[in-house]
């Protein structure tokens, strides 16, 4: 059924009152959107989304209340629409996991690159199914949006349409756009269209004309930011600035009879069940055979080689570095503008756009991995920070992961990142050593429902440890070199590329020492306090190109990185920081007699 220009109307008054509603509750909250743009999200819902099939991102996520409002009257289970803003009840910006509600917005920008990955992964499955995504002119001042309208742009994304609640208005006041929107989209591949925001039927016929288009498309709506109050149009509009009594006589102003009787037959539609993630058989993934000497990079991308050859179905990708984090290898096949059939996608030197857009990506149930390197995923972190909140199983491939880059110099060797990404609640962070904790996290990571994850690899090559038969690498920790006493003295604790190295130091340092392969400290950090004991003998040295704060947690020295590199080649800019072995054997002793 498409609802007219005076059902649209009713219907989106009733919207208006039960957003008002939770604010009001709440006593928190932002009313100038709900007032401003309840008519755009009435449209889209009323006359467009089916159910299951479609997806709605509010990408200003300050509108939760409007958003919440319109899913709970179209009969999805958001639950009390009073509990807005208060413990157990609707969060205050959108969280992915509340039904209807396609991802986690907020920080704005996240939720129109959200959306272009909703749209990518909408094409690449075969689905008829669109996405509609509105935005602020917040939104649309972020990086990370501009990013992701280019790329949708290029993949010519049809299926994509972004409506722009264009009220003029952000929280210090006029807002700061600077520049000519519609032009911008328009040269960024999209159809553009522009229409009264206030007028339901208006946006209808706008939304059912992007069905024409062959490129996404974008539709300015001009509203008034807090329509009917009185504060409407001005950037005070934007928070909660009006009183009890203001909101209550808003509430009778706009709720209606016809308005809820309207929106309960429009409850009753069918409901599609909606994608689970993919399940993954690893049994017929064969191991390459590796040499002693390789990076920990070029044994991922064996593995991918592999488990793309064994047909586990992966959706990989790479801010314009695929072959230098060996993600892009033998059976890649690229996703192009004319073909979704592929298994990779080009994102372009965009790599905050690559993590948000993954966000939607992995909404959908594809298995899905980004990379580029180290040092860059603080342009990711946003992002990345999201997918941790919303529990998305994304991959992230972080190559040349310390120091040993050499050449490029401080700007491209990551200090600090390691112990940064080890702070993100819900995040897995692996440092493989050889190919057995490089199988191990890949295998982790693709197992993992709710749980994104760092795979930290290295540009250098390095001699290959071989982990013993016994080795637990899902505890974290385990002993990859024991001692050859009965005694130990000693424990040196290493990761990734650093293992080989402790080794020797070990071999130098007596019999009496033992080393320990630390992949992933957080796994490592919720085993029992027996196991911790275990494993952490004796005078305990952590060696890690890297910020060494983080492991006083276990050790009791720390060879580390306490400034920023140096340009060189990596073996000398090793040296020069101490990760040699003959410096750590006296640094050591050196410790050990004070």
């Amino acid at each position: 059924m498409r609802y007219d220009a005076t059902n649209l109307k009713y219907m989106s008054g009733t919207v208006r009152a039960d957003a008002l509603r939770a604010v009001l509750s709440a006593h928190s909250g932002h009313v100038g959107i709900v007032l401003g743009a309840a008519d755009i999200v009435t449209a889209v819902f009323a006359n467009f989304i089916r159910r299951g099939v479609d997806r709605f991102v509010l990408s200003a996520g300050h509108g939760s209340a409007l958003l919440y409002a319109v899913l709970k009257l179209a009969g999805y289970g958001v639950g009390n629409i009073e509990s807005f803003r208060k413990i157990g009840g609707l969060p205050g910006h959108p969280e992915y996991g509340i039904d209807g509600v396609d991802a986690t917005t907020g920080p704005l920008g996240q939720g129109v690159a959200n959306a272009v990955g909703l749209a990518l992964a909408e094409k690449i499955r075969h689905s008829d199914g669109r996405v509609f995504c509105l935005c602020s002119d917040g939104d649309l001042s972020e990086g990370v949006a501009n990013e992701a309208i280019a790329f949708a742009g290029r993949y010519k994304l049809d299926n994509l349409v972004l409506l722009w609640d264009d009220n003029g208005i952000t929280i210090d006041g006029v807002a700061q756009t600077d520049m000519d929107v519609p032009s911008r989209m328009c040269a960024a591949g999209w159809n553009v269209m522009s229409v009264d925001g206030m007028d339901g039927e208006r946006v209808s016929r706008a939304i059912a004309g992007a069905k024409r288009s062959h490129v996404p498309t974008f539709i300015q709506c001009k509203t008034t930011i807090g329509f009917a109050s009185s504060l409407a149009g001005t950037s005070a509009a934007h928070g909660l600035a009006l009183n009890d009594a203001e909101l209550e006589q808003l509430i009778k102003k706009f709720d209606s009879l016809s308005g809820r009787r309207l929106w309960n037959r429009f409850a009753d539609l069918y409901c599609v069940p909606a994608f689970s993630q993919q399940s993954i058989d690893f049994t017929k993934v064969k191991v390459p055979n590796v040499p002693n000497d390789i990076s920990s990079r070029e044994m991922s991308g064996l593995y991918i080689n592999a488990m793309l050859d064994a047909g586990i179905k992966l959706i990989g990708g790479s801010a314009d570095l695929g072959a230098s984090t060996n993600v892009f290898v033998q059976n890649s096949v690229p996703i192009t503008p004319d073909n979704f059939d592929g298994n990779f996608i080009e994102y372009g030197v965009r790599e905050h756009a690559m993590a948000a857009i993954m966000n939607g990506l992995a909404a959908t149930g594809l298995r899905t991995f980004g990379s580029t390197f180290l040092v860059f995923s603080d342009y990711m972190r946003p992002a990345m920070r999201i997918a941790a909140m919303s529990g998305l199983p994304i991959i992230y491939v972080l190559t040349h992961d310390s120091i040993a880059v050499g050449e490029d110099g401080p700007t491209h060797q990551p200090v600090e990142q390691l112990a940064s990404l080890r702070l993100i609640p819900n995040m897995n962070v692996f440092r493989p050593c050889n190919m057995f904790e490089v199988v191990n996290s890949w295998r982790v990571a693709l197992t993992e429902k709710s749980r994104p994850s760092c795979i930290v690899l290295s540009r250098q090559k390095f001699h290959q440890i071989q982990s013993p038969d016994s080795a637990e690498f899902m505890r974290g920790a385990y002993v990859i070199r024991p001692a050859k006493s009965g005694r130990v003295r000693m424990t040196i604790i290493a990761t990734g590329a650093e293992v080989p190295l402790a080794v020797a130091v070990a071999e130098k340092l007596g019999n009496d020492v033992q080393v320990v392969s630390c992949p992933s400290v957080e796994r490592f950090r919720a085993q029992s306090v027996l196991y911790k004991q275990q494993m952490l003998r004796g005078y305990v040295v952590a060696i890690e190109a890297s910020a060494p704060s983080p492991w006083f947690e276990f050790a009791d020295a720390v060879i580390g990185m306490n400034r920023f590199g140096l340009s060189g080649r990596g073996a000398d800019v090793y040296t020069a920081f101490g990760f040699d072995v003959n410096q750590i054997v006296h640094e050591i002793a050196d410790k050990l007699k004070k």
